[in-house]
C-alpha cells in the first residue's frame, strides 16, 4: 500500500521483518549466553558434589559420579540423534556432567592435590587459545581439516571402545592406561584432537548463525561445545595424572 507519510514507508516494514527474522534465528551471542548458562549449571553441580566429598570422603561422591556419567551419556546420545530436544536436555546434561566431573575431580585430587584446579585452568586456556586461532583465521576450518578432525576423533573413540571391551576379559591396553612414554604420548594426542574439535564447534555455531538456523539450535551449539569441553577437561586431567604418577 502506497503512502505519502515517510514514517510509514516500505523500509520500516522491511526493517521490522528483518528484526523479526533475527530474533527467531540462531546467533553467536545467543549461543554464547546459553553456553555460559550450561557451564554455570555444570560448575554448580560439580562444586556441590565436591563439597559432599569433602564432608564424607570418596564414598559420598561415588553414587553421584557413576550416576552422572550414565545420565550424561544417555542424554548426550539422545540429544545427538534428536537435536530438537537440545533446549530441554542440555541443562540436564550439564547438571549430570557436573556431578560426574565433581566426583572424578575429587577422586583425582585426593591422589594428586591441586590437579583438578590445574586441569580446569588448562582447559580454559586451551579454549581461549583455540577461539583466538579461529577468530583470527590463523587456522581456517576447511573441508579437509574438518574431515581430518572427524576421522581422528573416530579413531580415538574406536581405541577407547576396544579398551573397554578388552577390559571385560582382563586385558589392559598399555597405550590407554599406562604412564609409559607411549601412554603419555597417546594422551597428548587425545588432548590435541579434543582441542581441535573446539574449532568444529566454533565453525558450526558461526555457520548456523549465518545460515539463519532456528533459534533452538543455539542450545544445540552450546551442547556440542559443552561436550567437547568435558572431553578436553577429562583428557587433560588424565594426562596430568599420568605425568605426576611418574614423579
Amino acid at each position: 500500500m502506497e503512502t505519502s507519510n515517510p514514517v510509514f514507508s516500505d523500509t520500516i516494514f522491511n526493517d521490522w521483518a528483518r528484526e523479526a527474522t533475527r530474533t527467531n534465528t540462531m546467533t553467536v551471542r545467543g549461543t554464547a549466553s546459553k553456553c555460559f548458562l550450561a557451564l554455570a549449571i555444570l560448575t554448580a553441580a560439580a562444586a556441590w558434589v565436591w563439597g559432599l566429598g569433602e564432608k564424607g570422603g570418596l564414598q559420598a561422591v561415588q553414587m553421584w559420579t557413576i550416576g552422572g556419567a550414565i545420565v550424561g551419556l544417555v542424554l548426550a546420545l539422545l540429544t545427538a540423534f534428536v537435536t530438537k530436544l537440545a533446549p530441554y536436555t542440555t541443562p540436564v546434561y550439564a547438571a549430570a556432567e557436573g556431578a560426574f566431573l565433581g566426583g572424578i575431580s575429587f577422586w583425582f585430587n585426593t591422589m594428586y592435590p591441586g590437579i583438578a584446579f590445574n586441569a580446569m585452568a588448562l582447559t580454559f586456556a586451551v579454549l581461549f587459545v583455540m577461539l583466538a586461532l579461529y577468530t583470527s583465521r590463523i587456522i581456517p576450518v576447511t573441508e579437509k581439516l574438518r574431515m581430518g578432525i572427524v576421522a581422528a576423533t573416530g579413531a580415538v573413540f574406536l581405541v577407547y571402545m576396544l579398551s573397554f571391551v578388552l577390559s571385560f576379559f582382563g586385558i589392559s591396553m598399555p597405550l590407554v592406561h599406562d604412564a609409559s612414554p607411549w601412554g603419555i604420548g597417546f594422551s597428548v594426542v587425545v588432548v590435541g584432537i579434543a582441542a581441535f574439535n573446539l574449532l568444529l564447534d566454533f565453525d558450526f555455531i558461526e555457520r548456523g548463525s549465518q545460515a539463519g538456523a532456528p533459534k533452538a539450535m543455539e542450545w544445540y551449539g552450546a551442547f556440542g561445545l559443552l561436550v567437547t569441553l568435558v572431553w578436553l577437561y577429562i583428557s587433560i586431567l588424565r594426562l596430568l595424572a599420568q605425568l605426576q604418577s611418574r614423579d
